[in-house]
């Protein structure tokens, strides 16, 4: 098996970047989801609910980043005394934030008030100790450092997608970090750790999956192939702690290094048992 997919979101819930190669952190790949819109009290915003997020380029500049939404773009860079206490998921983060004229700018794009976090040096985040054995170090990412995907698993929802008569959809619905070439489907249920470019990566839960995947990661629209209904046939969590429907693994990075499009992907570490699903009843 071979790593044929690298891509990093700088801005949380914007535009995916492929790269052919990714200096992988303890908290993930370098540049990844180090942006992040907020409510002006800090809480994180998505495309879950603001859908035009997908439209919205993001390219790391000295100092800060640089945003580009259709024609319009601004360059926003932060003062590292000007913070703001944002919020992911329930964790607290002393983030960098926005200054005013950024602020008015991006507001007037979303048609709401809007402010701009960024995970700076200064910034801090450890999450998923019960899964992870400790806390792990990851930036605004719903949960875990690393989302690894495969191959197959994709091509087997859109067998059951063209069963339901629905269009197929693209990795990019998934926003994955690490995608490996492996024609087995759902195989990764089964990887307890594996190793890339000299890097082991543990996978520690599996990712359940939202609306965002309904959503057209170029335009933010809810079109073409539903993966939820499409997973929803044999992919939904029999397993409290996760509910809900699940493709990919969340991961946790184990040491530093450097991850290249053609690398090797090595199983080091096997699970004796598949997460468990539910039974989808018979018509």
């Amino acid at each position: 098996m071979k790593v044929t997919g690298l891509n990093i979101h700088p801005l949380k819930s914007g535009r995916a970047i492929a790269r052919e190669a990714v200096v992988v952190n303890l908290d993930g790949f370098e540049g990844d989801r180090r942006f992040m819109l907020v409510e002006p009290d800090g809480r994180f915003i998505t495309q879950r609910e603001l859908q035009p997020l997908a439209q919205v380029e993001a390219t790391h500049i000295d100092g800060g980043v640089h945003l580009k939404k259709g024609a319009d773009e601004v360059s926003v860079r932060f003062d590292p005394d000007r913070r703001l206490n944002v919020v992911v998921w329930g964790s607290e983060v002393d983030a960098a934030v926005s200054d005013d004229a950024a602020n008015e700018t991006l507001s007037a794009w979303f048609g709401r008030p809007v402010k701009l976090a960024h995970m700076d040096a200064t910034a801090e985040r450890l999450v998923g100790a019960d899964w992870a054995g400790s806390a792990a170090p990851v930036g605004f990412a719903d949960g875990f450092p690393i989302l690894i995907t495969t191959t197959g698993s994709l091509a087997d929802l859109n067998r059951t997608l063209a069963d339901k008569g629905q269009e197929p959809v693209g990795m990019d619905r998934f926003r994955t970090n690490i995608l490996v070439d492996c024609d087995d489907a759902w195989e990764e249920d089964f990887w307890e750790s594996v190793e890339v470019g000299g890097i082991t990566f543990d996978l520690v839960k599996p990712c359940a999956r939202c609306i965002m995947t309904t959503q057209d990661q170029i335009t933010g629209e809810r079109i073409g192939g539903n993966p939820i209904q499409g997973l929803a046939e044999k992919r939904m969590s029999a397993d409290r702690r996760v509910p809900g429907v699940l493709f990919g693994w969340n991961a946790v990075p184990r040491n530093a290094g450097t991850v290249r499009l053609g690398d090797e992907v090595k199983v080091i570490g096997r699970r004796g048992e598949r997460w468990p699903m539910k039974v989808r009843a018979s018509a």
